[in-house]
C-alpha cells in the first residue's frame, strides 16, 4: 500500500492505459459477435464451425499470439494495437459461443408469438430475442471483461503499457511492494467492472427484478 500512496499519479496513468487496452477489445468483440452470433444461431453447420474455430482461437497462448500478430498486420510488436487485436480475438471467441447459447434460452412460445403478430426476423431479434437472452449473456460478458483486465498484464512482457509494468519492473528491481501494488489494482479493477456489468445487466432487464420480488411475496397465514 505504501507504494500505491507514494506513486499514486503514476499508477493511475498506467491504470488508464490498462483499461483502454482491456475495454476496447471487449467493445470490438461485442460489435463482431452479437450480429454474427444472431445470424449463425439457426444455421447448424455454421454454428458448429464457428464454435470449433472460436474454441481453437481461445486456446492459443497469449504470448504466441503477441508474436504472430505483428508480422501478419504489419505493426511493431510493442504497438498497443498488438494487444488490442489479440484480446479482440479472445473476446470475440468467447462471445461468439455465448450469443447463440443465450439466444437458445428464449422460450419457443415467445418466438412463435412474435412471429404470429408479424415480427420480421431482424425486428424479433432486436426487440424480443436479445433482450430476453441478456441475463444469460451477461454471465459470459462478466467473464470476458475480467479475463481481459487480467490478460492485459501479459502485454508488459513485450513492452506494452499497463499494470503488468508493475510486475515486470518489480521483478527486475526485486521490489515486491511494486508487484503487490499491481496485483491489488488489477483485482480492484476486475471487481469493479464485474459488478458494473452485473448492475448494467440488471438495469437492462427490469422484468427479472419484478419476477424476483414476486417470488418473495409473503405467504398467506393458513389460520
Amino acid at each position: 500500500m505504501r507504494y500505491l500512496i507514494d506513486n499514486f499519479a503514476e499508477v493511475m496513468a498506467i491504470t488508464r492505459t490498462h483499461l483502454v487496452l482491456a475495454l476496447v477489445p471487449l467493445l470490438l468483440g461485442l460489435v463482431i459477435a452479437v450480429p454474427v452470433g444472431a445470424v449463425i444461431r439457426g444455421a447448424g453447420w455454421a454454428r458448429r464451425i464457428t464454435t470449433t474455430v472460436s474454441s481453437l482461437a481461445y486456446t492459443i497462448p497469449s504470448l504466441a499470439l503477441f508474436v504472430i500478430i505483428p508480422p501478419l498486420v504489419g505493426i511493431s510488436a510493442i504497438d498497443p494495437l498488438n494487444v488490442i487485436i489479440a484480446l479482440t480475438v479472445y473476446s470475440t471467441a468467447l462471445l461468439l459461443i455465448a450469443v447463440p447459447t443465450a439466444l437458445d434460452t428464449v422460450p419457443a412460445t415467445v418466438i412463435d408469438a412474435a412471429d404470429a403478430i408479424g415480427f420480421g426476423r431482424l425486428r424479433r431479434t432486436l426487440t424480443v430475442d436479445l433482450p430476453l437472452a441478456l441475463p444469460v449473456f451477461v454471465a459470459t460478458l462478466r467473464v470476458v471483461v475480467v479475463t481481459n483486465i487480467a490478460m492485459v498484464s501479459v502485454g508488459a512482457l513485450i513492452g506494452v503499457g499497463g499494470l503488468g509494468k508493475l510486475f515486470t519492473q518489480g521483478y527486475q528491481r526485486d521490489y515486491p511492494d511494486q508487484i503487490v501494488a499491481g496485483i491489488i489494482v488489477t483485482l480492484v479493477l476486475a471487481l469493479i467492472f464485474d459488478r458494473l456489468v452485473f448492475l448494467l445487466g440488471r438495469l437492462a432487464t427490469p422484468w427479472t427484478r419484478a419476477d424476483a420480488r414476486g417470488q418473495r411475496t409473503p405467504r398467506e397465514d393458513p389460520a
